[in-house]
Order: C-alpha cells, then structure tokens, then sequence
C-alpha cells in the first residue's frame, strides 16, 4: 500500500509500505480521508516528542471496511466508518469506569512516544479494533467524518465543565480545537461567548460560528473589556486552546472568585503557574484530554446540521501531496485551516 510516513524529523515521504495485518477482533479500513490534525503538524519536528519516526502519522480519518477479523460482531464489510483516536483496554479501571481516555497502556493512532508506536491513517489502510468504531450517518461525508475527532475533543471538554445557565464564556485561542467549542458553546447553557486570539482571520470565523465578542489582546484591552462585560467580576468559566504559558495566564486571571478554568491546549509540556491566585480566588483548574464516548453525539450533531466543518475545511488534496501541505501548515500559511488528504 502507499503511505505517507515520516522518515526522519521534517522529512515526509510517499511510499509503498507493508500491507497492516488485522487481528481477529479488528478490521482493515480503506482509508478515504484523513485530517492534518495540529498536532501532527507540530510532532513532525520532534518537539512534541510524540512522533519519533519512523512513523505513519494521521488519527482523524475515516474511511470503509475492507476485511474484518472473525470475532468482528458489530460491523460488517462495507460499512462506511470513523473511529476515535484512542486505543483502549476494555478491561481497564479506567474505561470500566467510563474514562477510557485515561486508561492505562492506552495508545493513539498515528503516535509514537517512548513508551509505544502505533501507526496511523495516512495510508491507503489501516488497522483498527472493532470497539472504537462508529458507523457513519448517511448525511456525513467522509471528509466530514475525518473531522469529528477534533469536535470531539472540543465536545468532551465542555461535558467536562460545569457551565450554568448564561454564564459568560471565555475561550482563549481561536484554533481548530477553539472554533469548535464556540460552535458546541452555542448549543450548550452559555450566555455570552467571548474568543481570545491575535489572529484576525481566526476571530472572524469565531463571530461566524457564534462568538458574541471577538477580542484581540494585541489591539485590545482584552481584559478590561470582559470585565465591562461581567459587571467588574470576570468571566464565569474559561477553555484554554492553545497551551503555552501566556494562554494560560490569561484564562486564569480573567474567571472571577470561583470560576472554572478548563485547559485543552497542551503545546508547552509545562508553564509557569498563578499559584497564589488560584489558591486565594478559589479557581477550579482542569485538563481535558481527549475524547471519551463523545463520538456518537457529534456524529449526530453533524448528520443534525448543528456542527459547521465545511467552512474550515481549507483543501482537500491527494496523500501523494501530504509533505507539501504539512510545510505550508508548518510554516503558518495565513489562512488555512484544516487539510484532508485523501489516499
């Protein structure tokens, strides 16, 4: 089959690779299209440390059964399907417990730590077991069905949260991740809704998808004007999109006494942190990582209508093409968003 596989660091190449073989409980899915996910586009340097190669990267794919190992129950050949990213143990505390986002020896498609290497779906095909599946509704493409991982991960952090009715929400990053929890927001108990970014593209796309104020702290004073807007207290609850030290300092110092502070963005493995702030302001702080059982209801949200992907969809493009399209989002290109290749 042909691949794309990173060979070294910042060097991807088209390729014919070894057929994956299945076992009896997983399915062989021909790949139909797979999503540039941001991590991906940052693990390719080595930064993240969570791509040593060689490596076939891509965890937001979808794509139809081409075979199926013989204690494969649920699905059949044919079937059109996504899958999570994660790989779990369904005898696992965790997962037992309804966290198999947290679960020990968990592995995520396309991903290579120290610890595991698991190759991913930027390739004609690829394996995975029958208990991360989910069929595709008929009004999903493919191309839409690669991206409901990332909605998930923005879906999974709200569920995490507790947001009364018509709290203010700040959401600090205007990124993939960012956008789609301002379209989850919408559809949730939030009041007013309020992007952070310094990306005026971004924030424009945020109004589009329901932000009620788009600030800018490199215009803006970004911080005076939430409290204008929360009559001097700040904001309720806080989703940090982006992870880097700044971000997080920023969600944090604009919750008021008691607020929530969810962190999603993880690009900097660590950050100086508000202690005494957190502390004598009685800030909840929490991580979201990942996805757990959110699959479902974003499938049916978008088969609804309720979830926009096509307006950040910026290409669609053959895999043979991937090194080009990962440099222009390595390099920042303005205005490109997500990239689905397509084997």
């Amino acid at each position: 089959m042909k691949a794309l596989v990173l060979e070294s660091y910042n060097q991807l190449v088209y390729k014919d690779e070894p057929m994956p073989e299945y076992k009896s409980n997983e399915v062989l899915v021909r790949v139909k299209a797979c999503g540039i996910c941001g991590s991906d586009v940052h693990g390719m340097d080595g930064s993240t440390g969570r791509r040593m190669p060689p490596l076939i990267m891509g965890h937001e794919a979808a794509g139809v059964i081409a075979a199926a190992g013989v204690d494969v129950k649920h699905f059949s050949i044919g079937d059109r399907v996504t899958f999570d990213s994660t790989v779990f143990e369904l005898n696992d505390w965790y997962t037992l417990r309804g966290r198999y986002n947290l679960s020990d020896h968990r592995k995520v498609l396309g991903v290579s730590p120290k610890e595991y290497q698991r190759n991913g779906a930027f390739a004609e095909y690829v394996v995975v077991p029958e208990h991360i599946l989910h069929n595709i509704p008929e009004k999903v493409s493919f191309v839409q069905a690669a991206m409901v991982e990332p909605v998930a991960v923005a879906t999974h952090a709200i569920q995490l949260t507790p947001i009364g009715m018509r709290d203010t929400v700040v959401v600090v990053g205007a990124g993939m991740i960012g956008l789609f929890l301002i379209q989850v927001l919408t559809l949730s108990n939030a009041g007013i809704i309020i992007a952070i970014d310094i990306d005026e593209q971004k924030l424009d796309l945020a109004r589009k998808f329901g932000a009620d104020h788009c600030f800018n702290p490199e215009r803006d004073d970004a911080e005076k004007l939430i409290l204008s807007l929360t009559n001097g207290r700040g904001a309720d609850v806080a989703f940090e999109a982006v992870g880097i030290g700044a971000t997080v300092n920023f969600a944090i110092n604009n919750v008021r006494k008691g607020g929530t502070v969810t962190l999603v963005g993880n690009l900097a493995p660590q950050v100086d942190f508000p202690l005494q702030s957190v502390v004598t302001r009685e800030i909840r702080v929490q991580g979201s990582c990942a996805i757990a059982g959110e699959y479902p209801l974003v499938l049916d949200m978008m088969d609804k209508g309720l979830i926009d992907v096509n307006s950040l969809l910026s290409a669609r493009a053959p895999l043979s093409e991937g090194a080009l399209w990962f440099k222009r989002l390595y390099d920042k290109e303005p205005g490109l968003n997500k990239v689905v290749l397509e084997p």
